[in-house]
């Protein structure tokens, strides 16, 4: 009998296997002569076969959000916790308590007017945020007298992103409110960089 390693380096597994896998012992399709004796050995060729692809896409950067054909920027976690997420003022958030160090970070640059550290869940090789110290919780929150803080934000990006080696380019990205994504009420500046980006975004 042959093996499921073996199997799995040989086997023709349709594109509708893959799709219906609660289905694969009870599908009919080419190969399954080989498995007939053990319809278990699908399954587990199958699951072979899904994790060697899974690492595959994660090495090339690929998301999960793009294999299902949305190639979106933004974690579906993120847009779940933005959904329920209510701006909260003057409230603490994480961002004011790594503001404050009551919270770790790891920490890239700090000034009088600002902070930038690593993400914690990055969804590129470089992926930092920069963030004011003044707390304004939405990008529509920021008033004129800002004006000058948020041009220090992108120049403070731009001196970052040159130190982190993304010379090629690299994506700034502000989520907004619950249909922009944000789940943390502290303004706040994606940058994204190290690999190719998609478009659109999401």
């Amino acid at each position: 009998m042959i093996g499921s390693v073996q199997a799995a380096q040989w086997l023709p597994l349709p594109s509708y296997l893959i799709a219906h896998l609660p289905q694969a012992a009870e599908l009919s399709w080419p190969g399954e002569r080989f498995l007939q004796p053990r319809k278990m050995a699908a399954a587990m060729v199958l699951a072979a076969r899904l994790s060697a692809a899974r690492r595959a896409l994660a090495a090339a950067g690929v998301r999960g959000s793009q294999v299902r054909g949305a190639a979106s920027m933004t974690d579906g976690n993120e847009v779940a916790k933005a959904q329920q997420v209510a701006p909260r003022g003057a409230a603490p958030t994480v961002f004011s308590r790594i503001l404050d160090r009551s919270l770790p970070a790891d920490i890239l640059y700090e000034d009088q007017q600002c902070l930038v550290f690593r993400d914690v869940a990055p969804q590129a090789p470089v992926h930092f945020l920069v963030i004011p110290k003044k707390p304004i919780p939405r990008i529509t929150q920021a008033e004129e007298e800002d004006q000058q803080l948020l041009g220090h934000l992108l120049l403070v990006a731009k001196k970052i992103a040159k130190t982190e080696g993304l010379r090629d380019g690299y994506r700034l990205v502000i989520n907004d409110g619950k249909l922009g994504a944000q789940s943390v009420y502290h303004l706040h500046i994606h940058v994204l960089g190290g690999r190719q980006l998609q478009w659109p975004p999401g």
